[in-house]
């Protein structure tokens, strides 16, 4: 399913709860620009649970799309007509696409996270282990799934509290092995932290021993994961690639064009991360 592109002014936006520090405005402006559509509008607005149904039944026939963030990923499905195949195996959308007065379900974080690692020479992995068991390491699950990989390591605080992601992993036909924080396996080709920032600090010396480490972390960057990576030799792949494909994606889907520009959005999204890391100084 494709957007429409042209047409007189369309517009999209970012949802979710924060949302105020997204790079997508900043992406998607960019896409934008280089592809001359110059009267698209791209936003960000905060938007809760509870809001998002009046938000959405709201939007008038020039808007193209929505990025949702947390935690409307898995929420909207009620709101959807359609679904792809991937968001509901991963039961995320982070994707609306309009089109003919109806609502269309994707996931482009899966995208995303494949050709972030891709990018890094990161193709073909025989062991993986993933820190955190949201929504980001059920897209995980799925990316490493069409990387051909079957079983991986799921670390998380609470064993209990994998169910929902272990349900994601039988969807996909992925063997999983459930492990704490303290216990995962580090002994392997890939370890992805999906945790937010900071929260995998802890297990840095560990993780590191990975040949390849992915804290989907952007800013601050580095983490010290990262850096511990970095050191030890290790490929360190950080969030910002991952954020820039889903883009990439998202804008593909919402426009209807397959020449999105990506250089220009990673030029426009690497500016903005220094920017605010030298504001922030």
């Amino acid at each position: 399913m494709t957007g429409a592109a042209g047409g007189g002014p369309r517009r999209a936006a970012v949802l979710g709860l924060p949302v105020r520090h997204s790079l997508s405005p900043i992406l998607h402006r960019a896409a934008y620009a280089a592809l001359g559509l110059t009267e698209w509008r791209y936003d960000a607005i905060e938007c809760g649970e509870d809001d998002l149904a009046g938000l959405v039944d709201g939007l008038g026939p020039e808007w193209a799309g929505l990025s949702l963030t947390m935690p409307l990923k898995r929420v909207v499905f009620p709101l959807l007509d359609t679904v792809s195949d991937l968001a509901v195996e991963v039961n995320a959308a982070n994707t609306v696409v309009f089109r003919d007065g109806r609502r269309h379900g994707e996931n482009t974080d899966v995208y995303g996270i494949v050709q972030a690692l891709a990018e890094a020479g990161v193709t073909a992995p025989s062991s993986a282990s993933i820190l955190g068991g949201g929504a980001t390491a059920a897209s995980t699950l799925a990316a490493l799934r069409e990387m051909g990989l079957r079983e991986v390591t799921l670390a998380v605080r609470e064993p209990s509290r994998a169910a929902e992601t272990l349900e994601v992993a039988e969807r996909l036909g992925v063997v999983v092995a459930v492990r704490t924080f303290e216990d995962f396996d580090a002994d392997v080709d890939l370890v992805v932290s999906t945790l937010p920032s900071g929260a995998a600090d802890a297990f840095a010396a560990r993780a590191t021993r990975a040949k390849a480490v992915f804290d989907v972390v952007y800013a601050p960057w580095p983490t010290a994961l990262a850096r511990t990576a970095q050191e030890r030799g290790a490929v360190v792949i950080g969030g910002f690639p991952m954020l820039l494909h889903q883009a990439v994606r998202q804008v593909e889907l919402m426009t209807g064009r397959t020449d999105v520009p990506v250089e220009e959005m990673r030029a426009a999204g690497e500016a903005e991360i220094h920017r605010r890391a030298a504001a922030a100084k």
